[in-house]
């Protein structure tokens, strides 16, 4: 399940909780691509507190994406995600490193209005 919430129009801030569906995920990258029509550079927020899962349709469709994305990465310089996972966190941490020209950081549930705040902290604001 997916909801698209509140954020500025240069941040993409989604909570994903439960099952994530091929359809929440198409509702993901339409939004993604309309903020991208409209600002060079954007950051994400994903609120995972909630989640658990996602369909094999849902996972294929999220790498096609991503991989269609790859040279793109300087478009996406802050990553948040929001969570009370100790793995995902650690996961966070690990992968941050090796992704180039983005930068993804954890955050506590509690934390979500400074992990949105820290994800729109990117050169030119809301007018990048």
């Amino acid at each position: 399940m997916l909801a698209i919430l509140p954020a500025p129009d240069h941040v993409g801030a989604y909570r994903l909780s439960h099952t994530l569906t091929e359809d929440d995920l198409e509702r993901i990258i339409t939004d993604i691509e309309s903020r991208l029509e409209r600002h060079e550079q954007l950051g994400i927020v994903a609120d995972l507190t909630d989640f658990t899962d996602m369909t094999l349709k849902a996972a294929w469709k999220d790498a096609r994406y991503s991989l269609s994305k790859l040279w793109e990465l300087r478009r996406f310089p802050r990553e948040a995600v929001v969570t009370d996972s100790g793995w995902l966190s650690g996961f966070v941490g690990l992968v941050n490193p090796a992704i180039p020209f983005v930068t993804v950081r954890a955050f506590k549930p509690g934390e979500f209005e400074e992990a949105l705040a820290w994800a729109g902290d990117i050169e030119g604001g809301p007018n990048a």
